[in-house]
């Protein structure tokens, strides 16, 4: 509820702090004192759109804070309502604060002090405050918050089929996603099956080994350097095994004379046959290192598109590489990756069948559990819709009609299918009309009145404007039982002109204009019993206030007052 209210430079407002209670705070006060002001002054807090004239003339700023506990049955409905937009109620309150600037006309809204967009404080208003009469800040025309009121009406049966419901949905979206992962969306199966089997194809038709590429590389710079490797291997073969010059015999001849001689020297000289030895194990690894020479010259005697050939298939390894994982072991475990997806989703027919199947069954019984919501919120609509009409009649629209329409939507969500629009025929030969089309502010407020009499929302605070236009006499008087007994489970205030709506106040101020230092000023003043009194004479006799109208005020508040201990009781 709305514990604290400041008006700062708005219209003939210089400064005013108000503070509200619990139950039914009633606004009185002389034509034209400013009770308007008020209202438009919370309707600016709660985010309503208004114009650079709400400022008060010579004011460079207009600005209106709310201070709003949460405390209370629907604590925790506020407060998640509040998490979900990201705002956390600190020990139990919330303060509000808009500010508009004369010069610019733009606004500055803030939450708990942090600024905010008029956006998140119109959000954040909806879980707080309702406003009924002209103003357009009204939660309960939403045709969500419409069908939420209507499914509380109907309770648990109703309540015990969402549950079910929620179940089937969750049902359904696994299902979904399971069969979206098997099918695709329409042709999307195919053509992942498409590709897959062409990168497959790919990778196979490239036939690679592990360590491919190493040895590949290796026999590139070799072939590359064909011609030096030929031409050294020529000259080293000659120095081993040929003439290099005229009379000069080669290495392996050489040593072969060396072995000879040192023979020799060993029978002559036997400490000297480990010599010979060497240079015979010398001579015999010569030998067979010109033997390699001879052969590795064979080698080098190469196609000569055998480099063409590396290189293309150094080539098909690099873009592989590329498209599938940077080595070619990663290009082979994608291969295997291939093969298992294909298989997966080329033999997944029967799956995808058993999938759709159980698909039809679940939408099945979804539709079925719809239907049996509907019909519960049909007859939930019928009983509101009569209690709602019968209690317009007693509030002096002996002629208007309510009723719920009902329709079927094309999809089902965790609220099922239906959607659930509040109708109003406010007249004979009036056509029926959506209640958020209605004009009147009047008719308005009572129209609401009579549903927050019949069905339960979850605002704490509900704000009332005009709900007495065009009524007197009883009905004044039903429309001000109605105001007490909604009081009694959430905070109203209201704006009235009539002594039987005023006499039911638990909390009273009186808004009234007053000359000071050459300048109209309106004040809002709380009313002790006395002057209450006063107030509720004034509102039934006028101006002229006498002795007989003090008396039937006094009589008039003390009815009020049995009226109220009856409820409580």
């Amino acid at each position: 509820m709305i514990t604290n209210l400041r008006i700062a430079n708005v219209a003939l407002i210089d400064e005013v702090e108000v503070d509200f209670a619990a139950g039914l705070n009633i606004l009185s006060g002389e034509t034209g004192a400013g009770k308007s002001i008020v209202v438009d002054s919370i309707n600016f807090l709660l985010g309503g759109r208004t114009s650079r004239d709400f400022i008060r003339a010579g004011a460079e700023f207009a600005s209106v804070t709310g201070i709003i506990d949460i405390n209370g049955p629907f604590f925790e409905y506020v407060k998640e309502g509040l998490f979900s937009l990201g705002l956390e109620a600190r020990d139990g309150q919330i303060m509000l604060s808009r500010t508009m600037q004369t010069d610019s006309g733009k606004s500055t809204c803030r939450i708990n002090g942090s600024v905010v967009t008029v956006g998140l404080l119109k959000s954040a208003a909806e879980f707080l405050v309702d406003l009924h009469g002209q103003h357009e800040h009204q939660s309960l025309l939403d045709p969500v918050k419409q069908l939420q009121m209507l499914d509380a009406f109907c309770g648990d049966e109703l309540a015990a089929h969402k549950t079910t419901l929620e179940q089937l949905l969750l049902r359904y979206k696994e299902n979904n996603r399971a069969l979206k992962a098997l099918a695709g969306v329409g042709n999307q199966r195919q053509e992942q099956i498409d590709i897959w089997r062409f990168q497959l194809e790919e990778i196979q038709s490239a036939a690679l080994k592990p360590n491919e590429e190493d040895a590949l590389t290796q026999k590139r710079d070799r072939l590359s350097g064909l011609e030096k490797l030929s031409k050294n291997t020529a000259a080293a073969i000659a120095l081993l095994c040929g003439w290099t010059a005229p009379g000069q015999l080669s290495a392996v001849d050489q040593t072969a004379k060396a072995v000879a001689h040192s023979a020799e020297i060993a029978k002559i000289d036997p400490s000297r046959e480990n010599l010979h030895a060497t240079l015979a194990d010398i001579h015999t690894q010569l030998s067979e290192i010109a033997q390699d020479f001879r052969d590795y010259s064979d080698e080098l005697d190469a196609d000569p598109l055998e480099l063409d050939k590396v290189e293309t298939r150094l080539d098909t390894i690099y873009r592989l590489k590329k498209k599938y994982g940077g080595t070619i072991e990663n290009i082979l475990k994608k291969q295997e990756e291939l093969v298992a997806n294909l298989d997966g989703l080329e033999n997944s027919e029967a799956e995808i069948k058993r999938l759709q199947g159980i698909r039809k069954e679940i939408t099945k019984e979804i539709t079925t559990l719809c239907d049996k919501m509907n019909t519960i919120r049909a007859d939930g609509a019928t009983q509101i819709s009569d209690s709602i009409s019968e209690i317009l009649r007693g509030l002096g629209m002996q002629h208007a009609k309510f009723f719920m329409q009902i329709s079927r939507k094309t999809s089902f969500g965790s609220d099922g299918n239906d959607a659930v629009e509040f109708m109003i025929s406010p007249n004979p030969g009036e056509p029926d009309k959506p209640l958020r089309k209605i004009a009147s502010g009047g008719e308005m407020s009572r129209i609401m009145l009579a549903i927050k009499t019949i069905m339960t929302d979850k605002i704490s605070t509900v704000i009332f404007d005009e709900v007495d236009t065009g009524v007197s006499g009883r009905t004044a008087q039903q429309v001000a039982e109605k105001l007490m007994r909604v009081s009694r489970t959430r905070q109203i205030l209201c704006i009235t002109h009539l002594p039987q709506i005023a006499a039911m106040a638990d909390t009273h101020f009186l808004i009234e204009k007053t000359a000071h230092n050459e300048r109209t000023v309106t004040k809002v003043l709380p009313l002790a019993q006395n002057e209450i009194i006063n107030e509720l004479a004034r509102l039934t006799g006028g101006a002229q206030i006498t002795d007989a109208t003090l008396k039937a005020a006094e009589e008039m508040k003390n009815q009020a007052n049995s009226l109220k201990g009856d409820c409580e009781s």
